[in-house]
C-alpha cells in the first residue's frame, strides 16, 4: 500500500490579501484598504492543504526561505495534515515568496515575488519520495524555472512507478505557453486548466476546437469555468457540470480547490461526472472566506456545506 494517495512537488508562498482599494492607484499617495488578510497561497500549497483538509494522504516537497513567512505557510500545511518531512530551506539564504493581492472591487492586481520557488531544482526533489504516493500533481508548470527541464524525465519515472499524474499549468506570466508543456501532455492522465488557459495552451480561440485538440492527448481534460460550472472532455464524451451558487467573498484559489474535489474523486475512482461535481463543490467552498484554505479550515463550515450539497458521503469530511 503507497504511503500516500497523492505527492506534490512544487512552490510555496503567503498571499497578503488587501481589500477595498480604489482602481485607480497613483504614485506617491497613501491609500487606505478596508480590510486586510494573509493566508496560505500557492497554487500548489493550496492544493495540498485542501485535499489534506478532505481526508486525502498527502505527501509535499517544497523549498522555504529562513524566514517567518515561510514556517507560517508550513504550520497551515502541518495543521491541515499533510507531510512536511521532504521540505527544504533554501541554501543561498533566498527568502520564501509572498504574493501582494490588491482588491479593487470585482478586480485585482496581483503581485508576486517569486523567492525560492524559482530556486527548487532536481537535487532538492527526492523521486523516491514522490513514488511513494499513487498519484503525482504537478501546479504553476511555468513557475518551477529551476525544475522545468527534468518534469518530463521526473514524470516518466513516476509513470514507470505505476502513478497516475495531473497537470495545472495555471498562468504563464511571459504567456509564451512553450517549453517542456508540449512534452508533459503525453504524459499526464488528467489536465486540469480554466477555460483561458485551454485556449491559450492550445493557441487557439474556441473551446471546442481546444477540448478536441487537448483530448487527443490527455485521457482526461476538466476545464474550470467559473460561473458557468465545469467541463470535462475524454476521447469518445463530453458533458458538463452546472456550478453550486454562492456568494462569494473571495475567488482565490477557486480552481486550486475545484482541482481538490476532482482529484479526490478520481482518486476514488468515481466516475468522472461525480469528480466534476465534487470539483464544484469544493470551489465553491472556497469561495466562502478569504483565499484559497481558510474555508477548509472552519471545519464546522466545511463539513456542513459539503454536506448540504450531497457530497457528504465522504466519511473523512462527515
Amino acid at each position: 500500500m503507497p504511503d500516500f494517495d497523492i505527492t506534490i512537488a512544487g512552490e510555496l508562498n503567503l498571499d497578503l490579501i488587501l481589500y477595498g482599494l480604489p482602481q485607480e492607484m497613483p504614485l506617491e499617495r497613501e491609500l487606505l484598504a478596508t480590510q486586510f488578510e494573509y493566508t496560505l497561497g500557492s497554487s500548489s500549497a493550496i492544493l495540498a492543504h485542501n485535499l489534506a483538509s478532505l481526508g486525502v494522504r498527502v505527501g509535499f516537497i517544497t523549498m522555504i526561505g529562513p524566514d517567518d513567512l515561510g514556517k507560517i505557510a508550513l504550520s497551515r500545511l502541518a495543521e491541515a495534515g499533510v507531510d512536511l518531512t521532504q521540505v527544504q530551506t533554501s541554501p543561498r539564504n533566498t527568502p520564501t515568496g509572498i504574493t501582494i493581492l490588491l482588491h479593487h472591487g470585482s478586480v485585482r492586481h496581483i503581485l508576486t515575488y517569486p523567492g525560492t520557488m524559482f530556486e527548487m531544482d532536481r537535487d532538492f526533489v527526492n523521486v523516491d519520495y514522490l513514488a511513494r504516493g499513487r498519484h503525482f500533481h504537478l501546479s504553476s508548470l511555468f513557475l518551477q524555472k529551476a525544475l522545468q527541464r527534468d518534469l518530463p524525465a521526473i514524470c516518466r519515472q513516476l509513470k514507470k512507478a505505476g502513478l497516475t499524474l495531473s497537470l495545472d499549468t495555471n498562468d504563464d506570466p511571459e504567456d509564451q505557453w512553450d517549453g517542456v508543456l508540449d512534452e508533459l501532455l503525453d504524459l499526464v492522465d488528467v489536465l486540469l486548466p480554466n477555460y483561458e488557459e485551454a485556449l491559450r495552451v492550445t493557441h487557439t480561440q474556441n473551446l471546442d476546437e481546444a477540448l478536441s485538440i487537448l483530448s487527443a492527448r490527455v485521457p482526461v481534460v476538466a476545464v474550470k469555468h467559473g460561473s458557468k460550472g465545469s467541463i470535462v472532455q475524454t476521447k469518445h464524451a463530453r458533458f458538463t457540470a452546472p456550478p453550486f451558487h454562492v456568494t462569494p467573498v473571495d475567488t482565490i484559489g477557486a480552481g486550486d480547490s475545484f482541482n481538490a474535489g476532482f482529484l479526490k474523486g478520481y482518486l476514488e475512482k468515481q466516475p468522472l461526472e461525480r469528480c466534476a461535481v465534487m470539483g464544484n463543490a469544493t470551489a465553491a467552498l472556497s469561495l466562502l472566506r478569504s483565499g484559497g484554505t481558510e474555508a477548509y479550515r472552519d471545519r464546522s463550515l466545511m463539513q456542513s456545506f459539503l454536506k448540504e450539497r450531497g457530497i457528504g458521503t465522504w466519511p473523512e469530511v462527515l
